[in-house]
This record gives C-alpha cells, structure tokens and sequence, in this order.
C-alpha cells in the first residue's frame, strides 16, 4: 500500500477487503441520519428567537431559532396552514412544533415546522389583532355610530387615575384654555389585571349619575400616559371596549402617546392622540371664540381710533382754511414779509464785513511770507535737516557693516574645526606625513597617529583596527 492510499484509507476512501469494515458514502450516511432521527424524535416541541429570516417568493420560509447556547435551522413551507406565519419576524420569541429531519444536500438537520406559537408581547399582538376583527364585525368601530363632540362642554367626565401624569397634563390644558369648565373625576386604576373592569365600571357610573342631573355631563374622557403595550393592555380589553360602546355619552380616548393604538381608540367617538391633545379638543370651541372676542375688541378699538383720527384731521383741516381767510392772516404775511426783508439787509452788510475781513488776512500772509526774515529761517531750517542727514549717512553705514561683519564672524566661528571639536569631535593624523585618517581599514600596524582635540593633543601607536562593518 503506497502513501496515497494510505492517506485515503485513514479518511474512509478506500475499503480494506476482509476486515470487515462497514464503509459508507455521504448520501447513504445522510439517509441513514435523517432515517435515526425521524423515527427517534419524530414530532417534537423547541422554543427560541427567530433570526435569519428569508420569504421565498414560493411562499416558503426559512429561519433559525436560537437560545444563549445554540441554533437550529427551520423550514416553514408554503402548503402548511400554521397560525401566525404572517407575524413571524427577526427577535419574535416563537414555540414551534415540527419535525426533526435531515437535509440530504447540505448535510444539515432542521425542524419542519407545523404549528407555530407566538410568546411574550407577540402572543398580545395576536389577541390584539383577534379582538379587534371580533369588535370590528359586530360593528363596535363603525363610523356612522360616531358622535360630534359639543362644541361648548360645560361639564365633562374624567376617567384616569388620580396620581398618574394624564390628569396632570389635562387639568394644565383645560384649566388655562376654560377655567370654567366643571370636571367630575372618576378614579380607577389604569393598569394591571383589575384595570379594565375598574374603567368599565367608572363609565358606567358617570352615565348613571350623569342620567340623574339637571346639568347632564357633556362627554366623558378616558385617559392614561405612555407605558409599554403591557402597560396598557388594559385598554385593550373586551370589557372596557363594551362599557364604551355602551355609553350614553361621547366617549374621546387620549392612552398613551401618537404611536399607541388601542381597542378603545376605536371604538371611541374621538381619538386623542395624547391627554394634552384631548385638553385641547374639548375645550377647542370655548377657546376659538374667547380668541375671537379678542380679536373683535381690537378690531373694534382699531375702528374706533381709525374715525377719532379722522375727525381730528378734518377738524384741523377746516382750521387751517379759516385760518387762511381770516383778516389777520393778511397783516401777519406783511409784517413777516418786511422781517425777512430787514434779516436780508444785515446778512448782506454782515457778509460785505466778513469778505473784506478775508481778504486782509489773505494779503498780510502773503506781505508775511514774502519778508527777508521768513525766507532766511526756512532756509536755515532746511540747511540744519540736511547737515543731520549728511552726518546720520556714515553712521548708518557703520552699524550696517558691523552687523554684517558679526554674521560672518558667526557662521565662520561654526565652520571652524576648532568649533567641532568643542563639540566632542577630534581629528587624528597620521604623525609623519599629517595626512587626516579617515577610515580604519587605512590605519597599520605600529602605526602612530595624532589625536587633534579641542585642548591639547594626544599620540598613540595602532595596535589592532576593527571596520565598521
């Protein structure tokens, strides 16, 4: 047996005739495996998380369930009528039913599934969804059994609980929008397993009592904070949703914020998108026409100034042309006339004066300027600015010269040896002929040299020389 065939041997490619060893290849082991564990498991039951997810256009589904330690592969096909495919999404926490089996091709063991459960928050969403078509047949959402809203409520009905954010942010919206707006509270609680029958018995109880006034409540409104889809599953209950349904009064639901959809949302008369939403819904038509009073008050007082401003312009205008009829308007034009004709004639003497005053002055500087006097103190002034000039001239020159001749002494002073060998360096000769040594390969044996240093000098005789290499 040769080396190749040893190798396949050790890999389970070649059988060794009469020892009896059983050799299969890959498409009989996968037969064989998928046979073992369909009759061994056969159907079974396996929770995980839903990852990898993939629809095939055939209508199949493929994915993987995954738990902290592991992953199994699933194949859920179009044919097989399992509740809730349509809901099957990445991170869905899902408990499936199938059967274990191999896929031949791949070599890879997966779960078919048949029947498939949703856990956690997708089991809620399918009793959402379940309800809301039951609700919705019966006819609970229909738009025409929708009430208006009044538009001026005087007295209203709040369901909510008494320490929960919702009764702060609508008693701030309707209290600064409608200060008069009475408000009957019904509290309740608003969350947990108890809620839902709590907030359905409240409504009934403000429609009853409500039923009994002279001054009936107006609406009712329904109300609770943000919160998980847990937290407010209350809302989602049949139980409220009927109590609704039921109610003599209109019926705005504010849960939650804008994204929060519940049953009670539909089958309300109004839906609020937040509690602050709902403050400003019912009290909308108090709030438009107290801003409308406003407005017309001013409109009113614009008016008002608009026609005394009129009556003061034509006032004055009728004064003005009286004024100018009037005898006296004649005799005051004259006596301004003969004023403005008495200002004339002393500007003009007063301008004569001034002219006559310029132009001595004007003639005495240049009388001034022409004196032997002046001319010899400008030329002496001129001579003394020249003799400093001619003097500051070879100064100059002087400091300029020196300051070049440092520069060069300086970057001379550098380029001297004695300068590098200050810095640490030295240069060694040889004694005889004074040839500078520069590499050691040049240096004999027995040879003296000469060390050259920034003080004084040193001799030595080579005894050995190592390259640098």
């Amino acid at each position: 047996m040769n080396r190749e065939q040893q190798s396949l041997w050790d890999f389970g490619g070649l059988p060794e005739q009469g020892n009896g060893r059983k050799v299969y290849d890959v498409a009989e082991l996968n037969r064989k495996v998928k046979g073992l564990l369909e009759n061994q498991l056969g159907a079974i039951w396996v929770m995980g998380e839903i990852t990898g997810l993939r629809r095939q256009a055939s209508g199949h589904i493929y994915f993987g369930i995954k738990d902290e330690k592991g992953q199994l592969s699933c194949a859920l096909f179009q044919g097989t009528e399992a509740e809730n495919r349509s809901l099957l999404e990445d991170g869905t926490q899902v408990l499936l039913q199938g059967d274990i089996t191999l896929f031949e091709a791949r070599g890879q063991y997966q779960l078919i599934v048949r029947k498939v459960e949703l856990q956690g928050q997708g089991e809620l969403q399918v009793k959402f969804e379940k309800l809301k078509l039951k609700l919705e047949a019966e006819g609970l959402f229909a738009p025409g059994r929708k009430r208006p809203l009044p538009r001026y409520p005087a007295r209203i009905g709040l369901v909510t609980s008494p320490t929960g954010a919702a009764i702060r942010d609508v008693l701030h919206v309707v209290l600064r929008r409608n200060p008069s707006l009475q408000i009957v509270l019904e509290t309740c609680r608003v969350q947990g397993k108890t809620a839902a029958g709590e907030m359905a018995k409240a409504v009934y109880r403000l429609n009853q009592w409500s039923a009994k006034q002279s001054e009936p409540l107006d609406l009712i409104l329904l109300t609770r904070g943000g919160g998980s889809l847990e937290d407010l599953w209350a809302f989602n209950e049949e139980e409220l949703a009927r109590a609704v349904y039921q109610s003599a009064l209109p019926v705005v639901s504010a849960v939650g914020h804008e994204v929060d959809v519940l049953i009670t949302d539909f089958v309300a008369d109004v839906r609020a998108a937040t509690p602050s939403v709902a403050g400003e819904l019912i009290t909308e038509g108090v709030f438009a026409s107290q801003a409308s009073l406003v407005s017309s008050v001013a409109h009113l007082r614009r008016l008002i100034k608009r026609d005394v401003g009129s009556c003061k312009r034509e006032l004055s205008s009728l004064s003005h042309r009286f004024d100018r009829v009037h005898p006296r308007r004649a005799i005051d034009n004259y006596f301004q006339h003969l004023d403005n004709q008495h200002d004339d004639l002393i500007r003009l003497a007063r301008q004569g004066v001034v002219t006559r005053q310029e132009r001595l002055r004007l003639t005495q500087q240049r009388l001034a300027s022409l004196r032997p006097t002046a001319l010899l103190a400008r030329r002496r002034e001129q001579l003394g600015w020249l003799q400093h000039s001619l003097a500051e001239v070879p100064r100059r020159a002087l400091r300029e010269c020196a300051t070049s001749l440092e520069k060069a002494a300086s970057r001379l002073n550098l380029l001297s040896p004695k300068s590098v060998l200050a810095r640490g360096y030295s240069i060694t000769r040889d004694a005889e002929t004074g040839m500078v040594l520069k590499d050691a390969e040049n240096a004999k044996i027995g040879q003296v040299l000469q060390t050259h240093l920034y003080t004084g000098e040193v001799s030595s005789t080579v005894k050995g020389r190592k390259s640098s290499d």
